[in-house]
């Protein structure tokens, strides 16, 4: 089966939603979900979306906070366009009708994360996301040029490599003419041709024995652009979240907003209760990320315990209830009361600041295919992503990628001579076991040697373990059936490979990345590309 359409979004969190919605006021748009389209790491945002909306707030502070959390690596161009153009995209937020908290005199109620030294963060209680997901959603699904199409796994990009043509660092010149995409209810695999394709596909946490991220987040679209020789960036740079509530073997990890701690919560060791943070930065609770995540990590090697504790108790219980209602009832329902007693929490992988290179366009290196949202590089979250700029930093991207395909023609002549998916192997059930353990395996790899602290000999012993993980996947692959589960396993390893080659070529600590071998830090920024 083919489906042919002028663009094609794979898909559907804010920064794919975005696009789609700009680019159908010029062309047909097919997105493409391989669940269900509520579902993306969009819905699980719980804090807000940043931007400038205060006048006591000016674009060179959000940028000087943004840079100072990158720690040396964000490209200027990048943090000064989403800084100064991501007010204007949140507006359209506003007036396609997403109900931020405002005051009882109107005004939006702001409030202040990790990292940020103003009040800039628009919220909808402690569920921002979700509230945002399903504003844009609904436009979506109005829209009469907009087709969603759920339950359609993109398995691979197809592209033309060109021979003897080389573009920029020796890369070879490649153009993109769509997807194969996996239906999952048939299990046949259609081929869908565009004149330009979107990635829109989201971060990786699973690849991490604990992520805050839901089980689609698998890291489709990078590992595509892998196999497709496209290039990707610093995928040393995975953020982990510091405050994921502590539940042994839940996924996704329930989420602490950093915004609870930007109401005053304090972090506190959990065998003698004392705050710890004084001995890591003065800004305390309200360090960057990845500061918090390695103090806290830190305290559990020194003490030996399993989790550290988020201290609300002092603060008003009404307010708690009232801004954080999520939060307050989830605790609650495991035994926990927000208002009085010290809940367990401990870093758990949540975003890939690294990923597909674009330039300010959402261009990739292969022609006609662009990359939105977390999946992509842009230069801006550098070393370690400044909290509740991935929302702000989607929907700018998305506009801008959508506005970039408007000046070039959508009408694009596409290869006679693409070829169907050549589907070969068979379905055998009792083998299908292995790929559950492969997934488990690849995650305690990942967690155990590549995680918030990393040595040489760590990434060695995961690059070993991941490879023979990849050998058997591959001859499993050539074998069988395509499944779902075999192509996020697939996609995993890919991005398991990445992060652990990233790492290695880094010989140093900077932001996120932190390897106990190389604990200073050069004295001059460089990108990781591959």
């Amino acid at each position: 089966m083919r489906i042919k359409t002028e663009c094609l979004v794979v898909g559907s969190g804010i920064a794919g939603m975005a696009f789609a919605l700009k680019a159908a006021e010029f062309c047909e748009v097919l997105m493409l979900t391989k669940t269900r389209a509520e579902e993306s790491n969009t819905r699980w945002a719980q804090g807000g979306i940043a931007a400038v909306s205060d006048p006591s707030d000016a674009f060179e502070d959000h940028a000087a906070d943004t840079l100072r959390a990158g720690d040396g690596l964000c490209h200027d161009e990048a943090v000064r366009v989403v800084v100064e153009e991501g007010p204007e995209r949140i507006r359209e937020l506003i007036a396609l009708g997403t109900p931020f908290d405002r005051n009882p005199d109107g005004t939006f109620q702001l409030v202040k994360e990790g990292g940020h030294n103003k009040k800039r963060i628009l919220h909808a209680g402690d569920h921002t996301g979700e509230v945002v997901m399903q504003t844009l959603l609904a436009a979506c699904r109005a829209h009469p040029r907009i087709t969603i199409l759920e339950n359609h796994f993109a398995v691979d990009v197809i592209t033309q490599h060109h021979l003897g043509r080389y573009v920029n660092r020796g890369h070879p010149d490649i153009e993109c003419y769509g997807v194969y995409a996996l239906d999952v209810e048939t299990r046949k695999v259609v081929t869908v041709l565009a004149s330009y394709t979107v990635l829109a596909t989201g971060g990786s946490g699973n690849v991490y024995a604990s992520t805050t991220n839901p089980p689609v987040a698998t890291g489709d679209g990078v590992a595509m652009v892998l196999r497709a020789k496209g290039r990707i960036a610093n995928m040393e740079f995975y953020q982990f979240h510091p405050t994921a509530l502590y539940e042994p073997g839940v996924r996704p990890a329930f989420l602490i907003t950093e915004a609870l701690r930007g109401k005053g919560a304090y972090l506190r060791n959990s065998f003698s209760k004392e705050r710890f943070m004084h001995r890591y930065d003065e800004r305390l609770e309200l360090a960057p990320r990845d500061v918090v995540a390695r103090a806290i990590d830190s305290e559990l090697k020194l003490s030996g315990t399993a989790y550290v504790l988020l201290d609300a108790s002092h603060l008003d219980a009404q307010e708690l209830k009232r801004e954080f209602p999520t939060i307050y009832e989830y605790c609650l329902s495991k035994g926990w009361d927000l208002a009085r007693d010290c809940i367990p929490v401990v870093p758990s992988a949540h975003y890939q600041c690294g990923g597909i290179q674009t330039d300010l366009h959402g261009r990739t290196s292969i022609h006609r295919l662009y990359a939105v949202g977390e999946c992509a590089c842009t230069g801006l979250h550098g070393a370690n992503r400044l909290a509740s700029n991935s929302l702000t930093e989607g929907v700018v991207f998305g506009h801008r990628a959508a506005l970039d395909v408007g000046l070039r023609g959508h009408e694009v002549r596409l290869p006679d001579n693409i070829p169907d998916w050549n589907e070969l192997g068979s379905a055998n059930p009792e083998e299908w076991v292995l790929i559950s353990h492969n997934f488990t395996e690849l995650q305690n790899i990942m967690s155990n040697y590549v995680g918030i602290v990393r040595t040489n000999l760590r990434l060695e012993r995961a690059r070993r373990r991941i490879e023979l993980i990849y050998q058997e996947t591959e001859a499993f692959y050539r074998k069988h059936k395509l499944s779902p589960e075999l192509c996020e396993l697939r996609n995993l390893i890919a991005i398991a490979y990445l992060i652990v080659k990233c790492a290695g070529i880094r010989k140093e600590s900077r932001g996120l990345h932190y390897n106990a071998d190389y604990p200073d830090k050069l004295p001059v920024a460089y990108d990781t590309v591959l």
